[in-house]
């Protein structure tokens, strides 16, 4: 005779129901990221060797790997994964560069509209530079430019990720557009 085992589950851990939470969010963010990645490699040449669905799944895995906290929402995994974006795209940038002199030209566009980004190894790594730069005095700033410059959200979504009022990102993106203009030797618009 065979008793049978009372049957026991077992509750998942925090980085289970983190991964599954993220496995939930980012179809929905997925599409919108996609696109802001085409928007950084159109002015690629076509035989760049990182691809815009690349760097978004590379993002995607990042987060799954590591611990990405308790997801807050569509804005907060997309929030995150422009992070992830922006490592993944200085970490090749800096792989195509190694051992290569090259200049300080950059190519941001700095309007009011959606921030966008030219790729180039160049410009990754002078305005990761510049980034950290701008980190060292000013944190919350840098992080508005990232999510900008490399995730794509707009003032209202940047304001939301950082529990702040719209006007106040307003005025600190309009800081960030004139310090990096005169970092890289812009004139003002």
């Amino acid at each position: 005779m065979s008793k049978s085992m009372p049957s026991q589950r077992v509750s998942p851990t925090a980085a289970q129901k983190q991964l599954t939470e993220l496995n939930r969010l980012a179809p929905l963010v997925y599409d919108e990221l996609r696109a802001l990645a085409q928007a950084y490699f159109r002015s690629e040449s076509p035989g760049h060797t990182l691809q815009p669905t690349a760097l978004v799944n590379e993002a995607y895995l990042k987060l799954a790997r590591g611990d990405g906290g308790d997801w807050q929402g569509k804005t907060h995994v997309r929030a995150t994964m422009a992070r992830a974006m922006r490592q993944i795209l200085v970490d090749h940038a800096r792989g195509k560069k190694r051992g290569k002199r090259w200049g300080s030209f950059l190519r941001v566009e700095l309007g009011e509209g959606p921030a966008v980004l030219n790729p180039s190894p160049e410009n990754v790594l002078a305005l990761d530079m510049a980034l950290e730069k701008l980190a060292a005095k000013y944190v919350r700033r840098a992080h508005i430019a990232e999510l900008r410059l490399f995730g794509g959200l707009t003032v209202k979504e940047v304001s939301e990720v950082l529990g702040t009022s719209t006007s106040t990102v307003e005025q600190e993106w309009t800081f960030i557009r004139a310090w990096l203009r005169r970092e890289f030797g812009q004139e003002p618009a």
